[in-house]
């Protein structure tokens, strides 16, 4: 029976996240129980770009594979961390390009909403948001399609201040850091059936929705992956930092 090997890789946070999939051709890409699959996620802050090869080396070699094997590279394109985007989108690129294989670019937005399912399989709404720093997130909005077995994007991934969310109008869970991040000031986590602050980008969510990606044909030749940035600039000006505390401080006097 033909299996695929799927490799995928993270770095758009402060997390190396690595995961190594094998499945068989007949098995389901939403079953967990289809597939082996191995892992490494470890915090490496502003490294991950030292660890992430060696991480993939020891998954090949963990699960007795050979890299040769490896049928597709999926990468989170993000939102999230400038730099942890290129540094997984030319990881990806490289391989691919060696391996000549196809890649698979996901959104961590979307990677929040498989993280957050996988926790809690009656999950059929999300609105993932993420801390963007500078004051803003990233949120976009997903439905699960259980006919197709597919998520469906409600809304694509954007940026807006924490305050500007509007709730939809279905029952729908949270996920992602930004309740944490900002607290009373993200609205829409008082109205979530669920809010689940772990469901972050992570391999293995990653590599599930990557199988079903490859396996529906939604890939890139390797010279046309590229980091899904959201944000059009790395940092704030010094005018801007300086109103974000004066703001920061007017409402912790409140």
């Amino acid at each position: 029976m033909t299996s695929t090997v799927l490799l995928a890789l993270d770095t758009s946070t402060e997390y190396c996240s690595v995961a190594l999939l094998c499945a068989e051709a007949s098995q389901a890409a939403s079953n967990p129980a289809a597939a082996r699959v191995w892992t490494r996620h470890e915090m490496t802050g502003a490294v991950s770009s030292a660890r992430v090869l060696p991480a993939v080396r020891e998954l090949f070699d963990e699960a007795g594979l050979s890299i040769g094997q490896c049928n597709a590279v999926a990468f989170g394109s993000g939102p999230g961390s400038f730099t942890g985007l290129r540094t997984a989108t030319g990881v990806a690129q490289g391989l691919a390009f060696g391996l000549q294989v196809p890649v698979v670019p996901v959104s961590t937005l979307l990677v929040c909403a498989e993280h957050a399912r996988r926790r809690d399989p009656s999950i059929e709404h999300v609105l993932a948001v993420l801390d963007a720093r500078m004051d803003e997130v990233y949120w976009a909005e997903y439905a699960w399609d259980g006919a197709s077995g597919e998520w469906q994007t409600l809304s694509p991934p954007a940026l807006g201040a924490p305050e500007a969310l509007v709730a939809p109008p279905a029952p729908f869970a949270l996920a992602g850091n930004a309740a944490d991040a900002f607290g009373e000031r993200l609205d829409v986590a008082g109205l979530a059936r669920s809010v689940d602050r772990a469901a972050l980008p992570h391999a293995e969510p990653l590599a599930w929705a990557a199988l079903r990606a490859y396996r529906a044909g939604r890939t890139v030749a390797p010279e046309h992956a590229a980091p899904e940035y959201v944000r059009d600039k790395v940092a704030q000006t010094s005018a801007e930092r300086l109103a974000e505390r004066a703001a920061r401080g007017a409402r912790e006097a409140q």
